[in-house]
């Protein structure tokens, strides 16, 4: 199971929103004209108090008359419509960009997801991934279009509305600045908190989301082992343990929330009575005081809203540095600066003094980081000549399907080479080289899509006659011909991973997928456990048919498949133990014998077995 993403270290807020300015740059204009349009609608919120203030202070003049209520009126009804209108405008100056920026993010992601080597893969929980392509960037889009925008103007009004506060009275102005100091302080104390609870949440969500994924893909093994309550049990808690993250949240903006409205209000109700008295001595007008509290209640607004405004601003920050932990992983499998190509690739095979040894993971603790570097493979010299069969068997763990793996450049040989008619496949195109070797695994991965499409994933054409062709020919050679008496044919979906086939029909699927490929090189990680001697048999005779000139690796935990490859490659922890045909082997070589009487007999395809629902037959097969 993957592990949960490792922890990071705190990066600066304004280190963070650097990192976004190369997405971001092109929608600059459009977030400009928004912010421009949103100041000008605060502004003349704030202005409208000034309005209030002259026609109290005309009114309680002698001498005055209806009509200046009457023009101040229109005065506040013009100023109300166009700060209307403005704030109709900021949101369609922003949205649209923001939702091209969240696109392009995404879409980046995913490329980049693509190109990551599998070591990665093997290291991340897919929910962690999924909650960053998704969850983490849809709250970035509406932190740009609404959280950042907002903060500003916010911001800008509090200055303005403080400075037009002090025009009207010194003295009131300073009780209400004298709420900012507090507020101010807390502020330290509640950035703090509420970055480390957002993360924590964040990084839970996307845990929960790799646990549920977990539960659905292995709901049969769930159910046949009746494990589903302990299933349950972990979930829960793990639910829980984000209910009480997103519960401290809460309680911290709540908390800051608290503390900027009710400081503003109290100095509200002191300015109150300081206010009445300034205006019972003739130090301001009645006009003036009621243009104050006007002003006042407009900036209190912001202020309050400060609290949410900046929890969101935290959680966005979150949210990018989510996403470029993923961003900021190298690419260590990539094409070469100068590619060499294979014109008609023979497909001979060599590895030349291979080791290999996995990435020690992050999430080990200091003093066993070491163990993750331990090679698996040491000094392997192999080499298969163009249209052999060659048979690789050893015990669990000896690694053999770690070896396969090496050839299309899944992972990374740490030392040596290995080679296809000569040329090391590290000076190859991925491209080429994803053409010239085909891969069949022994855990199959269907797509969610028809019977046609997965065969012909990896093929050169995928349509037209010729592709049909293809396919019938993969097909019978991988004797899946079960897919023409499907509902709709090959044209069936066969749903999420292929869980609506039996484990045998999806192996048979996924040897079609790699034969439509028409590789020089074929490397299959036992690809047939599933089937049946006979059908075996014949699968493999269409093969030796069909790809006559492909060279074939394969993995083989069966007696029978092992018979009918050409040589047969002895692994034994990690190096080649021995080469030779099977009855060589099996004259000469203990270990071989020995790991030949360890091989299973027969198939087993589990999937038909729970489909059918038998657990008594299940129990005895045990």
């Amino acid at each position: 199971m993957p592990v949960k993403a490792p922890a990071r270290e705190q990066i600066p807020f304004r280190r963070s929103l650097a990192r976004l300015a190369p997405e971001a740059r092109r929608i600059i204009p459009r977030l400009v004209a928004g912010l421009g349009v949103g100041l000008s609608a605060s502004v003349l919120a704030v202005l409208v108090p000034q309005v209030f203030r002259a026609i109290i202070d005309t009114l309680l003049r002698a001498g005055a008359t209806p009509s200046a209520v009457v023009s101040a009126a229109v005065v506040v009804l013009i100023m109300g419509v166009l700060e209307a209108l403005l704030t109709f405008l900021r949101r369609i100056f922003v949205l649209d960009p923001a939702t091209n920026v969240e696109a392009s993010l995404r879409v980046t992601l995913y490329r980049h997801l693509q190109l990551l080597p599998v070591s990665f893969h093997d290291r991340w929980g897919s929910g962690q991934l999924l909650s960053r392509a998704m969850t983490d960037l849809n709250m970035l889009r509406r932190w740009l279009a609404f959280g950042a925008i907002y903060l500003v103007i916010s911001i800008t009004t509090v200055i303005v509305g403080i400075a037009m506060l002090f025009t009207i009275s010194w003295q009131l102005a300073l009780i209400f600045l004298a709420a900012a100091v507090p507020i101010s302080i807390y502020s330290f104390r509640f950035r703090r908190q509420f970055v480390a609870a957002s993360r924590r949440s964040q990084d839970q969500a996307g845990d929960l989301a790799t646990a549920v994924e977990e539960s659905v893909h292995g709901i049969r093994v769930l159910k046949a082992f009746g494990r589903s309550r302990e299933a349950l049990e972990n979930f829960t808690l793990q639910a829980e343990e984000l209910r009480a993250t997103e519960v401290t949240k809460a309680r911290h903006l709540a908390v800051f929330s608290m503390v900027v409205t009710l400081l503003p209000e109290l100095a509200l109700g002191t300015g109150l009575m300081v206010g009445l008295w300034l205006a019972a001595t003739n130090q301001i007008t009645v006009g003036a005081l009621a243009a104050f509290f006007a002003t006042a209640a407009a900036v209190a607004n912001p202020v309050e809203m400060s609290g949410a405004l900046v929890g969101m601003a935290l959680t966005a920050k979150t949210a990018i540095d989510r996403h470029y932990e993923v961003r900021d992983e190298p690419v260590s499998i990539a094409d070469p600066k100068e590619p060499r190509r294979l014109a008609r690739p023979r497909g001979a095979l060599a590895f030349r003094s291979v080791r290999f040894a996995y990435e020690p993971s992050r999430s080990r603790s200091a003093e066993r980081k070491d163990d993750g570097a331990r090679p698996v493979l040491r000094d392997i010299d192999l080499e298969l000549v163009p249209g052999e069969t060659m048979a690789l068997v050893g015990l669990t763990g000896s690694g053999k399907s770690t070896l396969l793996q090496l050839v299309p450049r899944l992972y990374e040989v740490s030392g040596g080479s290995v080679e296809i008619d000569g040329v090391d496949v590290r000076s190859l195109a991925l491209s080429d080289l994803r053409r010239i070797v085909s891969v069949a695994f022994e855990d199959t991965t269907l797509f969610s899509t028809s019977v046609r499409d997965n065969v012909l994933l990896g093929a050169s054409t995928r349509e037209g006659p010729e592709a049909e062709a293809l396919l019938q020919e993969a097909l019978d050679v991988a004797q899946a011909h079960f897919a023409y008496s499907l509902p709709e044919g090959v044209d069936t979906r066969i749903g999420e991973e292929g869980l609506s086939l039996s484990g045998g029909q999806r192996q048979r699927i996924a040897l079609a997928r790699a034969i439509a490929a028409k590789p020089a090189v074929l490397v299959l990680d036992d690809p047939l456990s599933a089937l049946d001697v006979a059908t075996e048999e014949r699968v493999e005779a269409r093969l030796r048919q069909v790809l006559a000139e492909t060279t074939t690796l394969i993995v083989a935990h069966r007696p029978s498949t092992v018979a009918l490859a050409d040589r047969v490659a002895l692994l034994r922890d990690g190096v080649i133990d021995d080469v030779g045909t099977h009855s060589e082997l099996l004259a000469r070589n203990s270990h071989y014998r020995y790991v030949i009487a360890s091989l299973d007999t027969a198939p087993r395809d589990l999937d038909s077995e729970l489909e059918a629902g038998d657990l008594d037959d299940l129990e005895e097969a045990r």
